[in-house]
C-alpha cells in the first residue's frame, strides 16, 4: 500500500487552477522527487497535499486514508510534516528552542528526538544556543528539517530544501534526506537541482503546466533524453 497517494488533484488559487490533475504514489520506505519548470505547480501540489490549498477534484490519500482537504494541524497528528522553502525558522529563537517548538503536538519526553535530530545534523548541536537566523543558509534549512523531525512524521514533505544554497551544503543537504529516509520515514520533495536529486530518487515527476509530463525511476528518467533536453539542461 502506497504511503501518499495523490489522485489525479486539481488545485489552484482565486478559482484558476494550478494542478490539473497531478498523480503522485511513494511508498513509506521512497524518496519521491518533483521536478519540472517553475511555474509547473511543483509546490502548489506540497500545499495541496498538506491541506494549505484547497482541492477542487481528485483525492489525496495519507496511509490509506482519505486526507483530502484535511487541516494541515490534523495532518501533523496523523503522521505528515511540512517544510516550506521561506520563513521555516523561528529567527529570533535558538537552534534548540527551535526544535521545541516542533514538539508542540507532544506529550511526552522529547530529548531522544532532540538527539536524533542532532544525529542527522551534527553542525546544530554545538550551535543549539545560537539564535537560528545567525545561521548560515545551509544550518537554517537543517534547522527546519531538525523541527519538521520533532513529530516523528511518517512522511516528509520538503519544498526546495537546498534552494539558495553552496554546491557544498546541497550535497550535505541531500546527503542527510537519505540518511532520513533510510530510517523509515518517506519524503516526497520539490527539488530544483533535478539532475542531483532524481540521482537518488526511488521516484522522481517531472511536471508541466500543472500536469505530470514523465513518471518514472530516477534512473529512467535521468536516462531518458526527453526528459534530459527538456528538463535537464542537456540530452542528445
Amino acid at each position: 500500500m502506497a504511503l501518499i497517494e495523490v489522485d489525479a488533484i486539481h488545485a489552484g488559487y482565486g478559482g484558476a487552477n494550478i494542478l490539473n490533475g497531478v498523480s503522485i504514489v511513494v511508498e513509506a520506505d521512497e524518496i519521491g522527487v518533483i521536478v519540472g519548470p517553475n511555474g509547473a505547480g511543483k509546490s502548489t501540489t506540497l500545499k495541496a497535499v498538506f491541506g494549505l490549498l484547497s482541492v477542487s477534484e481528485g483525492a489525496v490519500r495519507f496511509d490509506g486514508r482519505d486526507i483530502t482537504n484535511h487541516t494541515p494541524e490534523s495532518l501533523v497528528r496523523a503522521g505528515l510534516s511540512f517544510v516550506p522553502q521561506e520563513y521555516n525558522v523561528f529567527p529570533s529563537l535558538t537552534v534548540e528552542e527551535n526544535l521545541d517548538m516542533g514538539a508542540y503536538i507532544r506529550r511526552d519526553d522529547y530529548r531522544r528526538l532532540v538527539d536524533q535530530v542532532y544525529g542527522f545534523f551534527p553542525p546544530l548541536k554545538d550551535k543549539r544556543r545560537q539564535p537560528a537566523g545567525e545561521l548560515s543558509g545551509g544550518q537554517r534549512q537543517m534547522v527546519a528539517m531538525g523541527r519538521a523531525l520533532m513529530t516523528e512524521p511518517k512522511l516528509l514533505l520538503l519544498d526546495e530544501p537546498t534552494a539558495g544554497l553552496s554546491p557544498l551544503y546541497m550535497g550535505e543537504i541531500f546527503e542527510r534526506i537519505i540518511a532520513i529516509n533510510t530510517t523509515g520515514v518517506g519524503i516526497v520533495m520539490v527539488e530544483q537541482n533535478a539532475r542531483q536529486a532524481l540521482g537518488f530518487a526511488h521516484k522522481g515527476f517531472v511536471l508541466a503546466g500543472g500536469r505530470n509530463r514523465f513518471t518514472g525511476t530516477g534512473k529512467e528518467l535521468l536516462d531518458d533524453p526527453e526528459v534530459a533536453r527538456s528538463f535537464l539542461g542537456g540530452g542528445d
